[in-house]
């Protein structure tokens, strides 16, 4: 294993992460990107996201050096949105509640983010992730499927990954592993965890994908 995690719509909420990326990019290019340009996007990590708009606007490919400038200006601005107390993000307790009873039973898990890897941090410590746990977010040149690759480095399967998406569908099947959705997000790859499935569903369906139920 690992069993891997996606976090955004997943394990929790978020809300205005988007509105957060645009408003860190216009500070540091002296424009916010436009709704429509963001929508354009094909990529769904944050260095896909924020190269595509970079050439868009430049003409050119992102330096990694103004993409980590990127995830500092986009920490800063979560930090403030989503304060410790009262929590603004929404937690998915059920799913938190299922992961941390799977490392307890000793299954591996992994969070698997498209958020930078500070960011990935700030989120996860929010919703009370153990700090432990592997987290693999987006890096410079780097896909979902690669991120998903690098977390499964080193250990035998079989694996798993749970996704609220379809990039996150396609994630998996491109890194050859099984899929498990969350939510209903992806309405033709059934079965789906509802978003308030207690942990015990959640730990039993993450054991039957696993076996091939």
């Amino acid at each position: 294993m690992p069993i891997c995690f996606d976090l955004d719509g997943t394990l929790g909420s978020f809300g205005g992460g988007y509105a957060l990326l645009r408003q860190a990019l216009g500070a540091l290019w002296d424009r916010e990107p436009e709704v429509e340009e963001l929508r354009a996007c094909r990529g769904s990590m944050d260095w896909e996201i924020v190269d595509e708009l970079h050439r868009a606007r430049f003409g050119m490919p992102l330096d990694p050096a103004r993409y980590f400038a990127y995830e500092e200006a986009c920490l800063a601005r979560f930090q403030v949105a989503f304060p410790p107390e009262p929590p603004v993000h929404t937690a998915f307790d059920g799913l938190l509640e299922g992961l941390h009873r799977l490392r307890l039973e000793g299954v591996p898990v992994a969070l698997v983010s498209g958020n930078t890897p500070k960011v990935l941090e700030f989120k996860a410590a929010r919703l009370g992730v153990d700090a432990s746990v592997p987290k693999h977010g987006s890096l410079p040149h780097l896909s979902r499927a690669g991120a998903l690759r690098r977390a499964l480095e080193g250990c035998a399967g079989p694996h798993l990954y749970l996704g609220d998406r379809p990039h996150d569908l396609e994630a998996a099947r491109q890194a050859g592993i099984p899929f498990l959705s969350v939510g209903d997000g992806i309405p033709d790859h059934p079965p789906f965890l509802p978003l308030n499935a207690p942990a015990e569903v959640v730990v039993k369906a993450v054991k039957g994908a696993v076996a091939g139920d």
